[in-house]
């Protein structure tokens, strides 16, 4: 099997070629893009595994590129950002990136970050899938293990984080039961990330806001005080 291929787009030469020798010294094989434009020519014409997004850049900014990434590939995308930039991070995990590293970052965690991403997708960039293709039915979504996705009663679909697909397929294979944080983990494949600021907690917050009509009084995810959390709907196999 070849070294996976990363996409780093960065605007700042400073970071972007230190960070590309750094990560191909490591087994990976990089590509480099200085702006949205050249990444999308590299997206176009290269089999990509992995897309690292620096989320401030002149031009086409990161976000919109994230938001074309999701639209119409399953690349795994990690988000690099500036600590006062949390209002874009947040809309970037919403708009179904993987991770985010704030700047000034540790090589050697990105790699880790990188690495974690990675053993959630096959080689070619697809998020690994079900063993067998499936549909869930709960309140008004079904999740299909197939595609991986979320669609609504329209069925529009809603993009979803790795992190989140995985955590949201744990909680439709053990309706109406409690599930506890390391039970979640576990379930989700998760474990591997317990280490980083990237909680559970954080998963449970952004999946509340994209399948709860009021976010803020869950009916679907419910927390159990003291046990963790459980899937209040019914779950149907369609």
């Amino acid at each position: 099997m070849s070294d996976p291929h990363i996409l780093l787009v960065d605007d700042e030469r400073d970071i972007r070629d230190p960070l590309a020798a750094y990560l191909a010294k490591n087994g990976l094989r990089v590509s480099k893009a200085e702006n949205a434009a050249a990444a999308r020519q590299q997206l176009a014409g290269h089999a990509i595994d992995l897309v690292l997004l620096d989320i401030m850049m002149p031009g086409e900014d990161g976000l919109s590129l994230a938001g074309f990434i999701r639209a119409t590939t399953r690349i795994p995308v990690i988000l690099l950002t500036a600590k006062a930039e949390e209002t874009d991070r947040i809309v970037g995990l919403e708009l179904g990136a993987d991770d985010y590293v704030t700047k000034p970052f540790s090589p050697r965690e990105l790699l880790a970050r990188i690495k974690a991403v990675l053993r959630r997708a096959d080689g070619a960039g697809n998020p690994v899938r079900a063993p067998d293709a499936e549909a869930y039915a709960f309140g008004p979504w079904v999740l299909r293990t197939g595609e991986r996705e979320l669609v609504d009663a329209e069925g529009v679909a809603v993009p979803l984080s790795t992190g989140e697909y995985n955590l949201l397929l744990a909680f439709v294979t053990h309706p109406r039961r409690v599930l506890s944080r390391d039970q979640l983990l576990d379930l989700s494949q998760g474990r591997e990330l317990a280490a980083f600021e990237r909680s559970i907690d954080n998963h449970i917050s952004r999946l509340r806001r994209k399948i709860e009509a009021d976010p803020s009084d869950p009916k679907l995810v419910k927390t159990v005080w003291g046990g963790g959390y459980t899937l209040a709907a019914e779950v149907r196999k369609l």
